[in-house]
């Protein structure tokens, strides 16, 4: 279901022509910090700031009050947040006495409160807080700061506000934190805030999706939605049917059930669901390598045989396995671009059809349907792309979660009818759409055509797609970013707040780029015609 748009070459040229020469012509000495703008991605639902310039002590402690004050996930969180705040200001330089590198700081100790003593992750946790850096009380000339939460993912999602307060100075050679004091509150718009990658077109090693979720965490994104297994490979281990990673391309390019489990547990210390995808009953041509009988036949290997008891005795046991691994509330079915056609021109599968008085689209719902009740019987939410919807919106489960990818005007009518929704309109929000720049995906609205506030409130939020044809270890994290950073905080900031950055927001996309850049994620130039590209000339990181 992915296309990458192409263009004429001449074209493309000149465009790049003229964007390398407008930059020149405009930046002149290049790209100028603007002071009077909030240089925090996704921009906070409410915030005030101050003007003065405070230094952060490199060995900031941490104080933690509350239930939540005894939290691994936290503890290990800080010292994170830590390592990246100071990674330039680590040992001593014996410049030090030349340089008067200060050794009095504002600021030196963080304090949070955390309010709850679970640290169960499910879908619509509290991820709120509340960042004060001010002045302790009486006359001292100290400041703190001090992050209060309901839950430790409101901490980590206020601890990476921090950490986007803090910049090196590099004549001071110390961390600074500007326009102190600090007052922000803020909590995200959407419960749903993911990310789609695709391990079935191109095999991605755990640490290479751990880098991913990292860098996910940086833009407050929540949800992995993790497309394990397509038609091309299956590589994900499933102990009750060993032969099934038979159809990964080859014995390297797997994901043991430990692979798994581990990518889950490192998710949850960012605050960040792993939502697994087996998709059926198409997208599964790969099954069959394993277990030939689940194809209708050698020439109709996809969508699996419809009429064997064993295919769904296989899909529970699949489904039992993942279970162990997946706690995520919501579980992802597919469903999309079934090809039933040749369902119909296999001599068994059509007899059976005619024994059950049903036509393929028949066939369709009701493989989609017992799909359902298994990932039901499971304790799973069901998620189904929209083509079930659009083809027999009337039979689905009342939980089925309808995801979007066709196109505009989906989530309004299964809101309409009931059904949750995710928004993924292809047009924009797909990343592997190399052509699509980041204004489209920013301006993408979710909420588009839902005006009753109680059916927006089925609108889970949306996420943008990293189908993998053409992307692999080489390059993924270059067509992610940043133009998932632009739908990341379209799903995170209220609408208010964006309407009034909005003349800020290429500015601050830059620096939100470079930031990512200085953490190690290789962020793509943000402006250039086609997503991923590199640079067009010499220039700053800040205007690319």
């Amino acid at each position: 279901m992915l296309h990458l748009s192409e263009k004429p070459h001449f074209i493309y040229t000149c465009l790049m022509l003229l964007a390398w020469v407008s930059q020149y012509v405009s930046l002149g000495t290049g790209f100028e910090l603007n002071h009077s703008l909030t240089y925090i991605w996704p921009l906070p639902h409410e915030l005030t700031s101050g003007n003065e310039t405070l230094t952060v002590n490199p060995t900031l402690s941490l104080s933690l009050i509350g239930k939540g004050g005894n939290f691994k996930i936290l503890r290990e969180g800080f010292r994170r947040y830590k390592r990246i705040i100071f990674k330039q200001s680590s040992g001593v330089s014996i410049f030090k006495n030349l340089r008067r590198i200060r050794s009095i700081y504002d600021i030196s100790q963080m304090r949070i409160i955390v309010n709850s003593d679970s640290d169960e992750l499910k879908l619509g946790v509290d991820e709120s807080y509340t960042l004060f850096i001010t002045k302790t009380g009486g006359k001292s000339t100290a400041w703190e700061a001090i992050i209060e939460v309901n839950t430790v993912y409101g901490a980590l999602r206020g601890l990476e506000t921090f950490s986007q307060l803090c910049a090196y100075d590099y004549t001071t050679k110390s961390v600074q934190l500007s326009k102190a004091p600090w007052y922000i509150k803020d909590k995200p718009r959407f419960a749903y805030r993911g990310l789609l990658l695709d391990t079935s077109r191109h095999y991605f090693p755990v640490g290479v999706i751990k880098s991913i979720i990292d860098s996910m965490s940086y833009a407050k994104l929540n949800v992995l939605h993790w497309h394990i297994i397509d038609e091309q490979s299956f590589p994900l281990e499933i102990p009750k049917y060993p032969k099934l990673w038979n159809g990964a391309y080859t014995k390297w390019e797997r994901y043991t059930v430990e692979d798994a489990s581990k990518i889950v547990r490192f998710a949850k210390t960012r605050g960040i669901h792993v939502m697994a995808e087996v998709d059926v009953p198409g997208h599964a041509k790969s099954w069959g390598v394993g277990y030939p009988d689940l194809w209708p036949s050698t020439s109709c290997r996809e969508p699996l045989d419809v009429t064997k008891n064993f295919t769904f005795d296989l899909i529970s046991g699949i489904f039992s396995d993942i279970r162990k691994i997946f706690p995520f509330e919501l579980f992802h079915l597919g469903g999309d671009e079934v090809n039933i056609g040749c369902w119909n021109n296999t001599p068994h599968v059509k007899q059976w059809l005619k024994d059950n008085n049903m036509k393929p689209k028949d066939a369709y719902k009701y493989f989609v349907l017992k799909a359902q009740e298994i990932a039901i019987s499971k304790n799973w939410t069901p998620v189904n792309w929209e083509e079930t919807f659009n083809a027999f919106a009337g039979s689905l489960n009342p939980q089925t979660v309808v995801h979007n990818w066709l196109g505009p005007g989906v989530c309004p009518k299964a809101v309409a009818k009931g059904f949750k929704c995710i928004f993924s309109n292809s047009d924009v929000w797909y990343l592997d759409h190399l052509d699509v720049p980041w204004e489209q995906i920013y301006n993408a609205e979710p909420l588009e055509g839902i005006d009753n506030e109680s059916k927006q409130k089925l609108v889970l939020g949306g996420e943008v797609c990293m189908w993998s044809e053409m992307v692999d270890t080489s390059n993924v994290q270059q067509t992610i970013w940043p133009r998932a950073a632009a739908a990341a905080e379209r799903l995170w900031s209220t609408k208010t707040a964006l309407s009034a950055g909005n003349d800020t927001v290429l500015h601050r996309l830059h620096y939100f780029r470079c930031l990512l850049q200085r953490r190690g994620v290789q962020a793509a130039p943000v402006t250039n015609y086609y997503a991923r590209q590199p640079p067009v000339g010499p220039d700053s990181c800040y205007w690319q």
